[in-house]
């Protein structure tokens, strides 16, 4: 699958587009194909690792010192169920949904696993994957 990467804190120019395994289901999880994702302020502000002074060390404790812990950003997104795991009976493939990963980012990417009882709920069938 194609993902963007941040190999390390900085400007637009250190995401990567690269090619990584696509993920499987855990037996609580379901895989999701990506259509749409945001790009939001608070992705950048992750990116670029500047943060005021007295946040400095806690963010970095959680994000991570050198490069960021989590390399896929991203944390929402809309798609399709594409497989669910053994122990999954929310959900279906095909379902059509929208969510977040949470803290877990990796939504800048074609596929994604997220627990059942995660942040995700089916779309209306009004609705855009954009909208």
């Amino acid at each position: 699958m194609k993902a963007i990467v941040c190999t390390k804190y900085g400007p637009p120019e250190v995401l990567q587009l690269k090619e990584l395994a696509k993920p499987a289901p855990k037996k609580n999880e379901v895989l999701l194909k990506i259509y749409a994702t945001t790009v939001t302020t608070g992705d950048i502000v992750d990116r670029s690792g500047k943060v005021s002074a007295w946040a400095w060390l806690p963010t970095r404790l959680f994000m991570g010192f050198r490069k960021p812990r989590r390399a896929i950003p991203g944390a929402d997104l809309a798609g399709q169920v594409e497989a669910v795991g053994a122990e999954v009976t929310r959900f279906k493939a095909g379902d059509q949904v929208f969510g977040s990963t949470g803290w877990g980012s990796g939504a800048y990417a074609e596929y994604k696993c997220i627990p059942e009882d995660g942040v995700l709920t089916k779309k209306p069938p009004d609705v855009s994957y954009e909208t």
